[in-house]
């Protein structure tokens, strides 16, 4: 019954990942594979992943799990600039910092690289969209930072256009705020490279 429940609703639902990190993930790391590319179900037409490309980004820092792998075919990822966030993203962290979430509805999480002195931000919403104010004072202070960043377009929604996503750079420090709009299901990963 459980099973024909779900075939119905076609996936797990929005905000199923903004409850995780705080339920399962708790304890430490899970098995769980982000990275999807392509949201059509050939095998189960009425199934899908309902979120944006961006999101896809975002839950390989929001989800920790320390054998990652891209869960799409490789002719999802060739010649897609986005995949250059999951080949960048480390698996193994020296400090994990949480600015902001509220369960069930949105989650950030910041964590840095244990090999570098990169850091890597993750933030996701439930279906709704929203204005996520990203606040950098986790990053090491007076120190600068190129943030590079891939995040939801303008036109974003799981339903409707989860493909468009904007990558963009832009230089900060930890005083930064940065005001990002996350569609429906959406969501921002970045890259903080210390300059």
């Amino acid at each position: 019954m459980y099973f024909c429940s779900r075939i119905n609703y076609g996936g797990n639902p929005p905000e199923n990942t903004t409850i995780v990190p705080f339920t399962r993930g708790l304890a430490g790391p899970i098995d769980f594979t982000p990275g999807t590319f392509n949201f059509k179900n050939m095998a189960l037409p009425n199934t899908k992943v309902h979120t944006t490309l961006a999101k896809q980004l975002a839950l390989s820092v929001v989800i920790y799990s320390p054998l990652q792998m891209a869960s799409d075919m490789i002719e999802n990822y060739e010649n897609n600039p986005a995949f250059e966030f999951i080949t960048s993203c480390p698996t193994d962290w020296s400090k994990t910092v949480v600015p902001d979430a509220k369960i069930g509805e949105f989650v950030t999480i910041a964590r840095k690289d244990k090999v570098s002195e990169n850091w890597f931000l993750g933030s996701i919403t439930n279906i709704d969209a929203r204005t996520a104010k990203l606040n950098l004072k986790f990053l090491d202070p007076n120190k600068k930072y190129i943030a590079k960043i891939f995040r939801d377009g303008k036109d974003s929604d799981y339903e409707t256009n989860p493909y468009l996503i904007i990558i963009e750079k832009k230089e900060v420090d930890s005083k930064t705020i940065l005001s990002v709009e996350l569609a429906r299901s959406g969501g921002v990963a970045i890259i903080f490279s210390q300059l």
